[in-house]
């Protein structure tokens, strides 16, 4: 497990302290994937360098097993380094050394028997899928291919804890895919603790269980994916989520005034959103059976998985006898799924 305990982070500036991290409290459990999202300039990356200690936090504590690692000697801080592996954004790989040499390099750092190091570092390059690569340069290698060289050479020294520093943004989208997949292989064949620091809310709707959204240095909201996903309560963590699930009105309404009051003539929008096994629930036709004097339209409809949880979301327009729409609300507001009312809009002309 993984405690940081009100962690700061300040640095010296010719214009004076920067405070990049302002009180940080998370806990990651064993075993979870646990992203971290923020803008540019947010403290994300100073916040996963002070899990390692790359950065020393001027305040607070990063507690690991048990074990308050701001307490450690320079010695004894090395030694603890060796249970977490670290793999970066831009790969950090030795552009001289093969692809067998980069990952052989932390156990030749620790003087591991050369036989030892040859059966793990091959071991490795097949768990990666690059074991025909092993006698390549990283210049005749792809990005994602650096970035799986970059995962094997973090599991040389086979870490509990796998820090993630922006692993993805350099990759195009089907690479980033195939990545993400190898770290969710890894993750559930290893027992891994994985931490990982995006600016992509693709990347931890994707793979993670747990997230948190830091702003300025703090922590702005956090939660189980699902949960900030589908009720998210700060206006940065919409922001980020608008990315991949927009809230736009569907064409034919959009930029016309929403009214809380009913309109005549107007539709009466609502959201729906359904999770689980509920996804595949008929509600929309049950609705219109039992209230065949109301017109109800899809206007909007999209079904999507959030870390292997079905997730739909709907946006229906109903016209009709405002009492019945009442009912209609009632009756949607008993099953189980989310209702967002809208409003009454106009449809363009």
């Amino acid at each position: 497990m993984i405690q940081l305990a009100h962690i700061e982070k300040t640095y010296d500036s010719a214009a004076g302290p920067v405070q990049a991290l302002k009180g940080i409290d998370l806990t990651i459990e064993t075993g979870e994937i646990f992203g971290i999202i923020g803008l540019s300039g947010a403290g994300k990356s100073t916040l996963i360098r002070c899990i390692n200690l790359l950065e020393r936090p001027t305040g607070g504590q990063v507690i690991i097993d048990g074990q308050d690692m701001t307490a450690l000697s320079e010695s004894e801080l090395r030694r603890a380094r060796k249970d977490i592996g670290m793999i970066f954004q831009h790969f950090n790989l030795l552009s001289s050394a093969t692809v067998y040499d980069n990952v052989a390099f932390p156990l030749r750092l620790v003087h591991k028997p050369e036989k030892e190091i040859r059966e793990k570092v091959e071991s490795l390059l097949r768990l990666v899928g690059l074991e025909n690569k092993a006698q390549q340069y990283p210049a005749q290698l792809s990005g994602g291919q650096k970035q799986r060289v970059g995962i094997a050479r973090a599991l040389a020294s086979e870490p509990k804890i796998l820090l993630c520093d922006e692993a993805t943004s350099a990759l195009d989208p089907q690479t980033t895919k195939s990545i993400l997949g190898l770290i969710r292989d890894i993750n559930a064949q290893m027992h891994l603790t994985v931490v990982i620091i995006t600016h992509e809310m693709q990347v931890i709707k994707e793979i993670c269980d747990k997230v948190a959204v830091i702003s300025n240095g703090v922590i702005a909201e956090q939660g189980t994916v699902l949960d900030v996903f589908t009720n998210p309560q700060r206006p940065i963590t919409q922001e980020f989520i608008s990315v991949v699930l927009s809230n736009e009105l569907p064409a034919a309404f959009r930029g016309n005034d929403i009214s809380t009051d009913p309109i005549p003539g107007a539709y009466l929008l609502l959201r729906l959103t359904f999770l689980g096994d509920n996804a595949d629930d008929p509600v929309l036709a049950d609705t219109i059976k039992k209230f065949p004097e109301l017109d109800i339209s899809i206007l909007f409809g999209d079904i999507d998985q959030i870390k292997n949880v079905p997730f739909g979301r709907m946006i229906i327009g109903i016209t009709g006898p405002q009492a019945k729409i009442d009912e209609a609300l009632r009756y949607l507001g008993g099953r189980d799924l989310k209702e967002e009312v809208i409003g009454y809009v106009h449809k363009h002309a």
